[in-house]
């Protein structure tokens, strides 16, 4: 079926995943008032790994372990370690719109990277990206709530997300979707099992169960995603990507009582627009050869 016969079911399981991961957002900043950091980013990822490894295995077999870039997908699995790390850490001190906003200059900083590896820019991607860095500044403007240390952390988590997508692209070329995803899982379960070994504290059994659901939700957003776009067009999803600043405000509202500012939402705004543009400026690109990515908040 062409993808453009059915761009309804498209656009709403584009929205049940951004609805999906705002709450995996959510679902992480209360876990970790109670809980280290580590453990609950650790227990995200050895959920997500079992999860693959029970739907995925049998259908695919050995061929879910199989990539011919191993260097590279490790690097892929340590950046988005590093994306979960600082951005979870940066829910403890930033509001989640907020600190939802500032990741989604993720592609903006693919452009940026994307130049300095020869791709050619337009004179319409600069003034995408330089609005994109205004809407952030307004956001985390001087005398502000949020002019603090802490919204580096966010702010680390998009340059590590960046990152994380220019590999992803280099590994689409040559290894299956599925295959980067597992592995991506499995390194960073490796990694965080050796972090939280020195930061241990049981949870409840309530509590527990919460943690696993991350790893379900991280991966059901995925999937949606994935899905949606065997529906419509990116050009026609990409502005219901963005829903996940609203769906992170409106989270942020009902689970944690707060508001965003005039300042923050205009900022937000401008961020949106300038993504828009962004996207808008590549559909019309025929063959770009530094994609920017559908999502730039989706952590599978």
């Amino acid at each position: 079926m062409n993808n453009s016969h059915r761009p309804l079911l498209g656009v709403s399981l584009i929205l049940v995943s951004c609805l999906t991961l705002a709450s995996h957002d959510g679902l992480s900043k209360y876990l970790t008032q109670l809980y280290p950091v580590f453990l609950v980013i650790w227990a995200r990822y050895m959920a997500q790994t079992v999860l693959m490894l029970t739907l995925f295995t049998p259908r695919m077999g050995r061929r879910v372990f199989h990539t011919l870039r191993p260097k590279l997908q490790i690097c892929r699995g340590l950046s988005l370690v590093s994306v979960s790390m600082l951005f979870i850490s940066g829910l403890s001190y930033i509001p989640l719109a907020e600190a939802t906003a500032v990741i989604f200059l993720t592609p903006l900083l693919v452009t940026i990277a994307s130049a300095l590896l020869g791709e050619q820019v337009s004179r319409a991607q600069w003034l995408a990206v330089g609005c994109g860095l205004i809407g952030v500044m307004i956001i985390v403007r001087p005398g502000g709530a949020l002019f603090t240390p802490a919204i580096l952390l966010p702010f680390g988590a998009a340059l590590s997300f960046t990152v994380y997508q220019l590999i992803t692209r280099r590994l689409s070329a040559t290894d299956h979707p599925v295959t980067s995803n597992f592995i991506t899982s499995v390194v960073g379960s490796l990694v965080m099992s050796v972090l939280v070994f020195f930061n241990w504290q049981t949870p409840t059994l309530h509590d527990a169960l919460m943690m696993a659901a991350l790893g379900a939700m991280a991966m059901s957003g995925h999937l949606l995603l994935t899905n949606a776009f065997r529906f419509a067009s990116a050009a026609a999803l990409a502005p219901f990507t963005y829903s996940q600043i609203i769906f992170a405000g409106v989270v942020g509202l009902f689970a944690f009582g707060h508001t965003p500012d005039l300042g923050a939402i205009v900022g937000m705004a401008i961020i949106i627009a300038s993504g828009l543009v962004m996207a808008y400026v590549q559909g019309r690109q025929p063959r770009p050869s530094l994609e920017t990515p559908r999502r730039a908040s989706s952590r599978p």
